[in-house]
């Protein structure tokens, strides 16, 4: 029987007990850092999405496969993204939750965006 090795990520969560709210957030940072992430969680957004690995990959372009199953995995660790076999990946509760949370963010960034669009344009 193989053990399964814990992602970066899940190691980070885990050696700093109990998670403070900086250590938590640390690691969020960090997993929220790493190229692709958030990407993938934005593509399994929707209330019925469930991809399998080849829509998933196709939904976020340029990703590789290699690249897409480290991923996928620090985000299962992290409890944000469900694998089932038949149907695919999907967000976890966790991550559903994260949706709500960046929601404040959803309404902010095109604000921000037409700002940054119109200061460029008097520069």
């Amino acid at each position: 029987m193989t053990t399964k090795r814990p992602t970066r990520i899940a190691r980070l969560v885990v050696a700093d007990a109990p998670a403070s709210g900086k250590d938590a957030l640390n690691a969020a940072l960090e997993l929220f850092h790493r190229r692709w992430t958030l990407r993938i969680l934005w593509e399994l957004r929707a209330d019925d999405a469930s991809l399998n690995f080849r829509a998933l990959q196709a939904a976020c372009g340029d990703l590789s496969a290699s690249v897409l199953n480290q991923r996928l995995a620090e985000l299962r660790d992290a409890l944000l993204v469900a694998h089932d076999a038949g149907s695919g990946y999907r967000l976890a509760p966790q991550g559903r939750s994260l949706l709500v949370a960046i929601e404040p963010l959803l309404k902010w960034a095109p604000r921000w965006a037409r700002e940054v669009q119109r200061s460029g344009q008097t520069s």
